[in-house]
């Protein structure tokens, strides 16, 4: 009979094993092993699974055989995994037994944690510019009801925390729409090149006020590659914004694009569009983690900057969506690189 459950438990896609009435494990699949050790086999359950919740699961099957849930929490490659644990009664040649699988849902709390830190992030964002503003109304119907000046102070800054809100929700439209659309590649031609063109004069007046240099190297000849025009220009107008923001007075923010070649990366013909700045830099320690959603290396200048977190979230998916590649490199004291690389076709 062991070696019919032991065939059984092999075939199955899920780790599993099988727990005699007198507690020991019967036998256990490779999956079973690969999660709980070798050697499993014959034990007591508590020796090999010893988590409280599920050695209770485990009794009461053995005592009433009806069927219950639980949880395996334990730890995989330096990361918190978690197991869906269903336990139910079987027969077995000598009486009674049960049978505990255990689904991976890691990825499931993944996501799951994700949106409940999305859901927290967007609350805090939104918290900070709503309670000025209920305070500066609060104080615009009180002390300050007879004070012009005043007046004109709290409003400017109203102004300000409703256009900060403002910024915010329109990023969280634009990443809302890119996500919906991102297993959908563009077929539209685009010249890279005029969008280049008109970016840079869309933000010349930006660069001007924030004392910084815009620059721009292009091949001669004209080109196109499939692309959403509007996307794109979100990539660029981000990207060169933030290295008109955080570059400092003084700087130059350089756009290059390159022309079509091979583009190993791609495995394909593609084109190089390099946004560089000359400012301060920024330690690598946060490079991996800049196209996080709300991530900010400096969160207070971020937002007295206008910066909402979102902007890389946003290029890091519509780059995905036109099945690109972007790589950032940068250090302290020598700017900071943003390197988008795009197939043609």
């Amino acid at each position: 009979m062991r070696g019919e459950v032991e065939g059984f438990l092999a075939a199955l896609p899920l780790a599993a094993l099988v727990i005699r009435r007198d507690e020991r494990i019967e036998a256990a699949n490779s999956g079973a092993m690969a999660l709980l050790g070798p050697g499993i086999a014959g034990r007591h359950f508590i020796t090999a699974l010893r988590q409280p919740s599920l050695l209770d699961a485990i009794e009461s099957c053995l005592r009433d055989g009806a069927a219950r849930r639980a949880e395996y929490l334990t730890r995989e490659n330096g990361h918190d995994a978690t197991y869906r644990v269903q336990v139910g009664s079987v027969v077995l040649d000598s009486g009674p037994g049960v049978l505990v699988s255990f689904e991976d849902v890691t990825p499931l709390e993944r996501v799951g944690q994700m949106r409940r830190d999305f859901v927290a992030n967007v609350s805090h964002e939104l918290r900070t510019p709503l309670t000025a503003l209920m305070g500066f109304i609060e104080t615009l119907k009180g002390p300050a009801r007879g004070d012009p000046v005043a007046q004109a102070r709290f409003l400017a800054v109203m102004e300000a925390e409703a256009a900060r809100m403002n910024r915010l929700i329109g990023d969280l439209l634009s990443l809302s729409r890119v996500e919906a659309e991102e297993r959908v590649r563009p077929t539209d031609r685009v010249d890279p090149a005029d969008l280049v063109r008109a970016t840079l004069s869309g933000l010349s007046g930006l660069a001007e006020e924030a004392g910084v240099t815009l620059e721009a190297a292009m091949p001669e000849r004209a080109f196109s590659i499939s692309g959403d025009a509007d996307q794109l220009r979100q990539v660029l107008t981000n990207l060169v914004e933030n290295g008109i923001k955080y570059a400092g007075r003084g700087a130059v923010v350089r756009v290059t694009l390159g022309a079509p070649e091979m583009q190993p990366r791609l495995r394909a013909e593609g084109v190089v569009l390099t946004v560089s700045d000359s400012g301060p830099g920024i330690d690598p320690l946060h490079l991996p983690r800049l196209t996080e959603r709300f991530y900010r290396v400096d969160g207070h200048r971020s937002r007295e900057k206008g910066g909402t977190g979102l902007g890389l979230a946003i290029v890091k998916h519509i780059v995905n969506r036109h099945r690109g590649r972007m790589r950032i490199e940068s250090e302290p004291g020598r700017g900071t690189r943003f390197t988008v690389v795009l197939p043609v076709g």
